[in-house]
């Protein structure tokens, strides 16, 4: 039996959608799963003092235009050329959390799918809800509906809960995936990622 790997995700992490794929074909080579944990990263950054790299590093002579060149290393190696800023980045991605938690577990891939490549390969404005609902209806889901849930209380709660047990659990950030109990933090980590799985 293939084992799980477990990835917190959120929309508004540009490595949450760089690791997408390459993660993919690394649970597919193995046979494992994914199970996708929808959390905030902006929550996560509150509860524990962290801060977006491109903040957080300003004042280091070098080391955002390091990690810009890791990045351009990165989406050359796993052919993710279609990758671009989006321009309202660090969009607020609360509501399209909530959907992720809202829709059955084995259909947050499929959410994701449709989501990733307007928000980070076209540049959609998440807040422009009537693109966004056409995007969410062209994928097969029920825009409405998932709409109106990301007002219930109990869909909110969970996210909440999602975010605090992440922390918990030691994340700090996104995208932080676990293997049984083995945590990894960054896209960077995939060689690892494979050598967890293959033991």
């Amino acid at each position: 039996m293939g084992k799980t790997i477990e990835l917190v995700f959120d929309f508004v992490s540009p490595n949450a959608y760089l690791i997408w794929q390459p993660l993919k074909a690394l649970a597919e080579k193995h046979d494992a799963k994914i199970e996708v944990i929808p959390a905030s990263l902006g929550g996560m950054h509150k509860l524990t003092g962290n801060a977006p790299p491109f903040i957080r590093d300003a004042d280091v002579k070098g080391k955002n235009a390091y990690a810009l060149l890791e990045m351009t290393r990165f989406i050359e190696k796993h052919r993710l050329t279609k990758w671009q800023m989006n321009p309202h980045f660090p969009f607020n991605s609360i509501s399209l959390q909530r959907m992720l938690v809202a829709v059955d577990p084995v259909k947050r891939a499929a959410l994701i799918e449709i989501l990733l490549p307007p928000i980070w390969e076209e540049e959609l404005d998440v807040t422009d809800v009537e693109a966004l609902g056409k995007i969410i209806e062209d994928g097969g889901f029920d825009a409405k509906e998932l709409f109106a849930k990301t007002q219930e209380s109990a869909v909110k709660q969970t996210l909440i809960d999602n975010t605090e047990k992440a922390v918990a659990r030691g994340a700090f950030g996104i995208p932080t995936i676990y293997v049984g109990d083995e945590m990894f933090f960054g896209k960077e980590r995939l060689a690892q990622i494979e050598e967890q799985l293959a033991a």
